[in-house]
């Protein structure tokens, strides 16, 4: 065990460390969904998200797959430069009396029980794949809020085609989009489709790689005096995208037309009806990403 492990670990048995629980549990952490209810049918373990003593947004992670089922956050529209890829990991998947606060991965190798417990910067590196945020920098407004979007827990495995084209696009779009006519609160979830069969993986099992990554937003109170492309944008609107050039086209059609190095990693735009539909099919259960699909009165 290195140096600084040791003594969290020796601090810990001392009792000097009070902080409460984050990871196990969503009750500190509700602000970030829609009517403080997390989506309902996808297992995993919850994480609130804290960085300096700050809750920022809330992850389902999945321990077997050492990557998040997905990501809930509020929106804010941003300011400023995007901050330094600076990567974190959670300290209390290894440890579960640790402090609830992301950590920046620590010089030299990572100590053993993080790299069982989560996804760590060798996994990402000299591989084919990005490290793909879940929830984006780009959606948040204060420099701490970005910056806790750069942790492992937040990203999943995702293909430069995707990451740099067609889903980089998505992002801007909502941002534009939620900018400009939402009024109130937006919440937003973004997550991952794993493949039906045959996973693939990271260096040898240890991260699961997404087929498709899908995301969300709710904004039930929002200006009414849309332009006609974005009637049937509000309050909710969602969309997957492709993160295999090679899957099929039942669900993301293909764009021929596309740059060649953005061909197959298309995004299609859809109702929250319909994204609940293609993930009932492929978790085989019924999955509700809002509160009453974002119609709940108070």
């Amino acid at each position: 065990m290195s140096h600084f492990y040791a003594l969290l670990v020796s601090a810990l048995a001392a009792g000097c460390c009070p902080c409460a629980a984050d990871v196990g549990d969503f009750s500190l952490c509700l602000q970030f969904f829609y009517k403080s209810w997390p989506p309902k049918g996808l297992t995993g373990t919850p994480i609130c998200q804290r960085y300096y003593n700050q809750y920022q947004f809330a992850t389902l992670y999945s321990r077997p797959r050492r990557s998040p089922w997905f990501s809930a956050y509020s929106y804010s529209a941003p300011e400023g430069k995007r901050p330094s890829a600076n990567w974190k990991y959670e300290p209390q998947l290894a440890y579960p009396g640790a402090d609830g606060n992301m950590i920046p991965f620590p010089p030299g190798p990572p100590d053993q029980n993080v790299v069982d417990s989560q996804a760590v910067d060798l996994d990402y590196i000299n591989c084919t794949y990005t490290r793909g945020h879940l929830n984006p920098s780009l959606h948040h407004r204060s420099h701490d809020g970005r910056s806790a979007t750069f942790t492992l827990t937040n990203v999943v495995p995702q293909k430069m085609g995707s990451n740099d084209g067609p889903w980089e696009v998505l992002e801007q779009t909502v941002n534009q989009t939620l900018a400009a006519y939402c009024l109130g609160e937006a919440h937003l979830v973004t997550g991952a489709i794993p493949y039906r069969s045959n996973n693939r993986w990271l260096k040898n099992h240890r991260v699961a790689v997404p087929e498709y990554m899908w995301s969300a937003y709710c904004c039930p109170n929002y200006n009414h005096s849309l332009p006609g492309e974005l009637k049937d944008t509000f309050p909710t609107y969602a969309a997957i995208g492709r993160n295999d050039r090679n899957s099929t086209e039942e669900i993301v059609p293909v764009n021929t037309t596309a740059k060649k190095q953005f061909r197959g990693y298309d995004v299609r735009k859809m109702s929250l009806e319909t994204l609940e539909k293609y993930l009932k099919d492929r978790f085989n259960t019924v999955v509700s990403v809002f509160y009453e699909r974002c119609g709940g009165s108070d």
